[in-house]
This record gives C-alpha cells, sequence and structure tokens, in this order.
C-alpha cells in the first residue's frame, strides 16, 4: 500500500524553508488531530522554566505520545503548528531546531508563531498536529 502522506516540495518555490510545502493524505486514511501538546510532566507542571528548547523536547515528548496514543506516529504527521511566548526570532529558532530534529528525515509542513501567551503558568512553546494513518 503507497504510503498514507505524501510531502510535497516546490521547485518553483525557495528551498530554504526546512519543511515541505505541502503533503497530501490518501482518501481512504483516517486523520488525527492532536490537541496542543504542552511542556508538562507527568504531574501536570510546566517543566524548564524560561529555557525554549527544554520546554520543546518536552513538548514533543508529549506529542509523541499523544500521537502513539491514537495510533500514529511522527513520520505520519501532516500539519504542525508551533506557538512560541516569545518576541525573539532567535527564541522560535530555537524552538524550531528541536522540532525539527525530532521529525528527522520526516519534514511536514509546519507554521511557526511568535505569541503574547500560552495557557500555563511559565508556558513557552506548544505544538498541534494534523496526523494521517491507514485504518
Amino acid at each position: 500500500m503507497p504510503d498514507t502522506v505524501r510531502l510535497v516540495r516546490s521547485g518553483s518555490l525557495s528551498d530554504v524553508a526546512e519543511y515541505a510545502y505541502g503533503a497530501v493524505v490518501r482518501p481512504d486514511a483516517q486523520l488525527v488531530f492532536a490537541a496542543g501538546a504542552c511542556p508538562l510532566d507527568e504531574s501536570g507542571a510546566t517543566v524548564a522554566v524560561g529555557d525554549y528548547a527544554a520546554q520543546a523536547r518536552q513538548m514533543m515528548r508529549n506529542l509523541e505520545t499523544a500521537l502513539a496514543d491514537s495510533g500514529a506516529r511522527l513520520s505520519d504527521v501532516v500539519k504542525t503548528t508551533v506557538y512560541v511566548a516569545a518576541t525573539r526570532q532567535a527564541d522560535l529558532v530555537a524552538t524550531w531546531e528541536v522540532v525539527r530534529d525530532h521529525f528527522g528525515d520526516h519534514d511536514p509542513p509546519s507554521t511557526l508563531l511568535g505569541v503574547t501567551v500560552l495557557g500555563y503558568d511559565d508556558q513557552l512553546v506548544e505544538i498541534d498536529a494534523l496526523a494521517a494513518v491507514n485504518p
């Protein structure tokens, strides 16, 4: 069976972006909508206060767990949105580098945003994801 997710690149757009520009999902796939994964530990406390990269690592571990509980993996992700509570571009980049490294060779389309505030005390990062799996 062909892959459920096909990442789309464009020769007409810059290759500077560290992600595919689009994704196509097989029509018979089941979609998995992951809620925003936050940098919380098992007790619900925000980890690594003030550290974007460390919070991003916890966020990605939590995303992987939520996907696994839904029958999906990072390689099934079709699209992400990464939220960073920061005013400095360097903080967005530090967060993105962690996200990029966790996805490895699978580089789904993504949006990276600087936002004013996130939902938990001391929270700096959050990611939501859409994945597709074979039924």
